[in-house]
């Protein structure tokens, strides 16, 4: 029997020594929480925190059909971006409509950065590989071992990175990217996000990333800022309804089933998966993901059961506390005949059949 090597990002020394608590996430060992998810979550509610996301993937798309290339690749429009230093969200969807997985795509002076989810990483890789060669002249690169990642989020983060890149980041607007240096250490960030706040994803070379954190949270300290694990991640991109691949986007999950149809663009050329979504929106969707509210303490997780009146009719796909709402919140799968914002269903939780209800997205909303 072999034991699988966890991978680190760089700063897994730093998140031990801090009371971390490590777990394996998507083959890495990841910080799961620091003091607890509470605190953090309240922290980037209210005040500031900083999040390791270095595991995440980067990929570097050049080429004069760079542009072509990751067009045909991703459901939503990359025309968006009318110029350098922009963002957009989007996904890449199998012939059949499925999602193969979502990601950013930062449109920069000379390239495209397309920021991918740690665990899909090598998929994703093969996916775009798989469909390369159609295109003449583009160049692609796996940068995601050479970048370190880190989300700094919350009412306070602008301030936080005025501190260390020494200047006023007020115009920079939501997915725009820009560069700087913090201590003397270069730096791209995106006014981009995965908690439902305000906040910057910041890129840095992997050498460097202990440096900039430690910059980070002293210039933070001022503000309350607080170091954030996986758990806090999770509790506040549910309650800002946003989805997660795995659980409300899969290889049987499409976007528009997601309920995020907003990130597709079917009107524009071509694009993988563009026939199998066109078909969804034509026929009808035959599932949603919805979000629902439980009554009482009881918390929905992930697999528990979904039912209208005796009939069980679908699945949670993540559950949690509301920790900010403060009411038992949850993601699931239903026919679309039950997603009606209202619609009355149970969720069985530990043998019992708690009442719940299907609400309108997100459950949280920032000022």
């Amino acid at each position: 029997m072999t034991t699988m090597q966890l991978k680190e990002t760089p700063l897994a020394l730093w998140h031990r020594e801090n009371g971390g608590r490590m777990v394996d996430f998507a083959g890495w060992n990841m910080p799961v929480q620091y003091k607890s998810i509470v605190t953090e979550h309240m922290a980037v509610r209210t005040k500031v925190g900083l999040f390791d996301v270095s595991h995440m993937g980067e990929f570097i798309v050049t080429g004069e059909d760079a542009h072509r290339f990751v067009q045909f690749m991703i459901a939503n429009d990359l025309d968006k971006l009318s110029g350098p230093n922009m963002a957009l969200y989007t996904q890449f969807v199998m012939p059949h409509g499925g999602t193969v997985d979502d990601l950013i795509v930062y449109r920069r002076l000379e390239d495209y950065l397309l920021v991918v989810n740690a665990s899909n990483i090598d998929k994703d890789w093969d996916w775009l590989q798989k469909h390369i060669d159609s295109f003449e002249n583009v160049d692609m690169i796996n940068v995601s071992d050479e970048v370190g990642l880190l989300a700094l989020q919350g009412p306070c983060a602008k301030d936080v990175l005025a501190a260390v890149v020494g200047r006023s980041i007020d115009s920079l607007k939501p997915f725009t990217y820009g560069t700087g240096t913090a201590g003397g250490i270069e730096i791209g960030f995106g006014r981009t996000g995965y908690t439902g706040e305000d906040g910057f994803e910041i890129f840095v070379k992997s050498t460097e990333t202990e440096s900039l954190w430690k910059l980070i949270m002293k210039a933070g300290a001022q503000y309350g800022i607080e170091p954030c694990g996986l758990g806090a991640r999770d509790t506040l991109r549910l309650e800002a309804g946003l989805p997660l691949y795995g659980h409300e986007l899969s290889e049987d999950i499409s976007p528009l089933e997601a309920g995020i149809g907003w990130s597709v663009k079917l009107s524009k050329e071509d694009f993988s998966g563009k026939d199998a979504l066109v078909r969804q929106k034509e026929d009808g969707l035959k599932k949603q993901i919805v979000c629902i509210k439980a009554e009482g303490k009881a918390l929905p997780r992930q697999d528990y059961a979904v039912y209208a009146g005796q009939e069980k009719i679908g699945h949670v796909t993540s559950g949690s506390q509301g920790i900010f709402v403060g009411y038992p919140i949850a993601f699931a799968v239903v026919p679309s005949r039950f997603a009606k914002v209202g619609q009355a269903l149970t969720i069985e939780i530990r043998g019992s059949q708690v009442p719940a209800t299907v609400v309108k997205r997100p459950f949280y909303q920032r000022a």
